[in-house]
């Protein structure tokens, strides 16, 4: 068992203080193996909270970091299947998925991660899966005046990834989870 967590579009202190002190409680030092994170974190300080968590951080540059030493995409392996990581900024439109579909071909992924929206969302296509946590924060889009925040929690077991969906609905976290099977 393999936990990854999924997150991104924090816009700390810009747009959100820090993240929900419901979420901060459930992730801890030492569960956690590796983080993808979808950028926008602003901050070194967000950063080293993330590294707090896991040693092995993956990060890719959001339109609103202030380090420019993130790459603008990214390809992880990790178990049996490789990870395609972009902020979502340069997929236009923003969220579409054929759009989204023609970045994963480009990066030759199984599961591919992006942000940008502020929107949790997850699809299949020909095969391959594909993951937007949504913002952790809740951060403020000028595109979605209502954001939940949200991010995800990954179980990879070989070909297999249980996919468990953290979001603050009415003060309280909900869950639900789904899966994808490699083809």
């Amino acid at each position: 068992m393999v936990l990854v967590l999924v997150l991104g579009d924090l816009h700390i202190p810009h747009r959100a203080h820090s993240l929900p002190a419901k979420f901060k409680k459930l992730l801890v030092p030492n569960k956690i193996q590796h983080i993808i994170c979808t950028g926008n974190l602003c901050t070194r300080e967000t950063y080293d909270y993330l590294r707090s968590l896991a040693s092995d951080v993956h990060i890719v540059r959001g339109d609103f970091d202030e380090s420019s030493s993130y790459p603008e995409t990214k390809v992880v392996t990790l178990g049996s299947f490789k990870f395609g990581l972009s902020h979502g900024h340069q997929v236009v439109p923003w969220g579409d998925h054929e759009s989204l579909a023609m970045l994963q071909r480009q990066l030759d992924v199984d599961i591919l991660v992006t942000g940008h929206t502020h929107r949790f969302d997850t699809f299949e296509m020909d095969g391959h899966f594909f993951v937007n946590p949504g913002s952790a924060t809740g951060a403020y889009s000028p595109f979605n005046s209502d954001v939940t925040p949200s991010f995800v929690l990954m179980d990879v077991q070989g070909g297999h990834v249980i996919v468990y969906i953290y979001q603050l609905v009415d003060g309280e976290v909900k869950v639900t989870k789904q899966e994808y099977t490699k083809e």
